[in-house]
């Protein structure tokens, strides 16, 4: 038995179920809203982060939230689409080379050209730059180690639809855990992507100095997440699903997801 097909053994009819579950479980959540806005999180045949995403999204804000199995080939419903973290296939190629080509990643890239909000995290990030939809590459972290810690990032641009609830300048406690979280790009893509405003975190200090003791991985220009031209496509390697809850040590990641909802809410009629 192959990978993916054990994966499809060990998770079966994964989208179908938890469409069917998500419904009942919203409803019993405090200021549900069925005019609120509805999340895709992603589960490619690796995947690990997909849990923490849903609970965050589902349980803690009390957003409709479906899990959609990596062959599903229609995102239309959805208002936004999470990648989340984890080691699709494996990491095998490298990370994020074989999941750019599962059959949603064909829905992904329509949905973010047609304007919806698409956020990739960690393994996501590295899915979206390799199917082309943020420019630059994650390659093996300057120590050659596997970092898990907790990190501060500096927002560089609050005027986007991932952090229009921080301030510019406002610095974020949210942990990492990866391998291949060095972003790398090209001298002029690097500059492009400053000069646009298109660096959205950078890894800094407590006091939000970006300095290379700060740098978890040896990332260029200390970046942490970028977004694409059209500002609709965030990468980000930190985990904001695991800094949404004071019991597990922080809440610096529900400023992003409270921008997320704040940006692509329905209005009601």
């Amino acid at each position: 038995m192959n990978f993916e097909r054990c994966c499809d053994y060990f998770r079966p009819s994964l989208a179908g179920r938890c469409r069917e579950d998500t419904r009942g479980a919203n409803e019993g959540c405090v200021g549900y809203n069925r005019r609120e806005m509805r999340f895709a999180v992603i589960v490619f045949p690796g995947t690990w982060s997909d849990g923490d995403c849903y609970y965050v999204l589902n349980d803690i804000l009390g957003q409709p939230t479906d899990y959609v199995w990596h062959r599903q080939a229609d995102l239309s419903p959805y208002d936004c689409i999470i990648l989340p973290g984890g080691f699709s296939y494996g990491d095998y190629l490298r990370a994020g080379a074989i999941a750019r080509f599962s059959p949603v990643m064909g829905a992904v890239v329509r949905q973010a050209r047609a304007g919806k909000l698409v956020v990739g995290i960690c393994n996501g990030f590295q899915i979206l730059c390799e199917a082309g939809l943020l420019p630059g590459a994650l390659i093996r972290n300057e120590s050659l180690q596997y970092r898990c810690q907790w990190v501060n990032l500096r927002v560089e641009n609050s005027d986007t639809p991932f952090t229009s609830a921080c301030r510019q300048g406002q610095v974020l406690a949210i942990p990492i855990g990866h391998g291949e979280g060095r972003y790398y790009a090209d001298a002029q893509t690097l500059a492009r992507l400053e000069a646009e405003g298109r660096v959205v975190f950078r890894y800094c200090d407590a006091d939000g100095k970006a300095t290379a003791e700060a740098n978890p991985n040896g990332s260029a220009h200390n970046i942490a997440g970028i977004v694409n031209e059209q500002g609709n496509v965030l990468g980000m390697m930190p985990h904001p699903e695991r800094a949404s809850e004071a019991l597990l040590g922080g809440e610096g990641g529900l400023s992003i997801w409270r921008s997320i909802i704040g940006a692509s809410a329905p209005t009601a009629a």
